[in-house]
């Protein structure tokens, strides 16, 4: 009589024991090992109970590995961005340039003069390695940094007008990714929101009626992620400004993304430059370093050193403030802009923005044919035109021309094509646009990153 196949699976601690001779998995602890064993062996035995063969010893080595190399992966796990979103934030916003990322090993690898003054011997401010070069890109008086946009406004409301009121146009009560709303950071700030205007439509008038001895600032916010088309009307950055010197109240300009160079010189849409918004009468301009900047993710605020040092001099601040490496990674980034005579050429936002068509065609032509042999029999992969976008809400509502690779199946949907992509190793994300499951080419770079090793 044969033996029944489930005896043939074996124990835990037999492969255990197994697992501890193979010099990958050796470095994991045993209860580690443990755990995943017992995970591989209970749904080796639902298989094998559903009539497959049991598996040989190796495959359950193999996937006791896997298993181990689970909690490895997320934000250490490299995926490839065919989605046809530049800045997409569930994939980490910006690529950095390669000197950030080195200044980011050196940073990590070696003690630092990060808050130490080297040529007086004293403690120095953290904010020094970046000041400089942050108000020479931006004509601003004074600069500092915190850990995202978000906390920028945040700071800076909490010590202007914390207990006073914050004046906003209803045009510019934005929500934003993650259910993100700028009344929320008001209301945490302390800041009593004082809504002028309405939806469509503000006019100067509406924000010198509304200003009185409880107004703290003036608040304008970058529409982000929406544009409001049609019988609109808003208030120039130059005109609120100007109605707040006149009343002796600091205007703050919420820029979100934040353009350190015009991009309608790549032939871009027109998105606002911090050093025109300083220019134009901002007090504070506060932007992310994460999305048009192409750096770390930070929040950057630029303006009149009189209230920067306010600012800096909150309590709240030292909460707020970034990390060694991130300040690494800001400082190599902002050299780029600095000193590159062609910045296009160092920065990956800046390039996958710039790509000519020409690069794209050339890569999708070279792979489409190797891709349709790698997925098999029935599949075809054809080379389209796309349209892609920024994302991160810069520029709004405003496509880029790009190439793509549509990939289809008569037998299968565009999820499941979608899916068997994102299974691939490494997963590769494309996007589904009427029916068909599309591969972006504007940040392919390589054909190989189309075609993983396990698709």
């Amino acid at each position: 009589m044969s033996e029944h196949p489930l005896r043939a699976i074996p124990s835990v601690e037999r492969l255990v024991r197994e697992a501890e001779t193979r010099p990958a998995l050796a470095r994991y602890r045993r209860d580690r090992m443990v755990e995943a064993a017992r995970t591989v062996l209970a749904e080796s035995r639902v298989r094998v109970s559903a009539g497959s063969a049991p598996p040989a010893i190796a495959a359950l080595l193999d996937a006791v590995a896997a298993r181990l190399e689970i909690p490895a992966q997320g934000v250490r796990a490299r995926v490839i961005n065919a989605t046809g979103v530049g800045l997409h934030t569930n994939l980490g916003r910006a690529q950095l340039p390669e000197a950030a990322i080195e200044a980011i090993v050196q940073a990590a690898r070696h003690p630092s003069a990060l808050e130490l003054d080297l040529a007086r011997g004293q403690r120095g401010d953290r904010d020094a390695v970046v000041r400089d070069d942050l108000c020479r890109l931006t004509g601003a008086e004074d600069a500092l940094v915190v850990n995202n946009n978000a906390a920028a406004v945040l700071l800076a409301l909490t010590t202007i007008a914390s207990g006073r009121e914050a004046v906003v146009s209803r045009g510019e009560l934005v929500e934003i990714g993650g259910s993100f709303r700028m009344p929320d950071v008001m209301a945490v700030s302390g800041a009593r929101l004082r809504e002028v205007g309405t939806t469509n439509r503000t006019h100067a008038d509406d924000y010198r009626r509304a200003i009185g001895p409880e107004t703290g600032v003036l608040l304008k916010v970058h529409p982000s992620n929406f544009r409001m088309l049609g019988f609109t009307a808003s208030v120039s950055l130059t005109e609120l400004a100007a109605i707040g010197r006149a009343a002796g109240v600091p205007v703050v300009d919420d820029l979100g993304s934040g353009a350190l160079v015009d991009l309608t010189a790549f032939g871009l849409p027109r998105e606002p430059v911090v050093r025109e918004r300083v220019a134009a009468g901002a007090d504070l301009v506060t932007f992310s370093g994460d999305k048009l900047l192409g750096g770390p993710q930070a929040g950057i605020v630029v303006g009149r050193q009189k209230l920067v040092r306010r600012l800096a001099a909150h309590p709240l601040r030292r909460a707020l403030r970034p990390d060694k490496l991130t300040l690494a990674a800001l400082a190599a980034t902002l050299e780029i802009y600095r000193d590159a005579p062609d910045p296009t050429l160092m920065l990956p936002t800046l390039r996958w923005l710039t790509r000519p068509l020409v690069d794209l065609d050339a890569v999708g032509r070279l792979v489409a044919p190797l891709l349709e042999a790698k997925l098999g029999e029935g599949h075809h992969v054809r080379l389209v035109q796309s349209e892609a976008e920024v994302g991160s809400g810069a520029v709004p509502a405003r496509s880029i021309e790009s190439r793509a690779l549509a990939v289809e199946h008569p037998m299968h949907t565009a999820d499941a094509i979608a899916g068997r992509f994102r299974r691939g190793a490494p997963p590769v994300l494309g996007r589904i646009h009427e029916g068909r499951f599309l591969l972006d080419l504007r940040g392919v770079h390589r054909a190989e990153d189309l075609i993983p090793e396990q698709l």
